[in-house]
């Protein structure tokens, strides 16, 4: 499997574990409420509904990323640039999530805007090479 592959892979991953600290403010929020977890995590307030967002923007980040990934694929664009591209992706996925549950707004927008334009570098890498 290629390094981009895993990057794909590491970033489906990411979605689901940016799910813990929901939880855990769920869980915090008199118990997690599995009947309505949706209506429980609506009234999430602070570090809740910073980790919910940024739970979310995951879901929204993946399909730009995978994409990238697999236009660069399909058409045998492979070497540094889309190499480097992938693991920046999920470097700045990762620090997206501490910077949102951390409240560092304006690093977490920068940090946003490296992975956007990693996706939408990926898309285009075939016309790059």
């Amino acid at each position: 499997m290629t390094l981009p592959f895993w990057c794909v892979f590491i970033s489906a991953v990411l979605i689901f574990l940016s799910k813990i600290p929901v939880a855990k403010a769920m869980n915090a929020d008199g118990g997690y409420d599995n009947h309505h977890p949706r209506a429980q995590q609506a009234r999430l307030t602070g570090f809740g509904a910073r980790a919910l967002a940024a739970h979310q923007n995951s879901f929204e980040a993946f399909p730009l990323f995978a994409v990238g990934v697999l236009m660069a694929h399909v058409t045998q664009t492979h070497g540094q640039l889309v190499n480097i591209l992938a693991v920046t992706f999920v470097i700045a996925r990762v620090l997206y999530l501490v910077l949102y549950w951390a409240d560092l707004h304006w690093q977490r927008s920068l940090v946003w805007v490296v992975g956007l334009l990693c996706s939408l570098l990926l898309m285009i890498s075939p016309a790059l090479g």
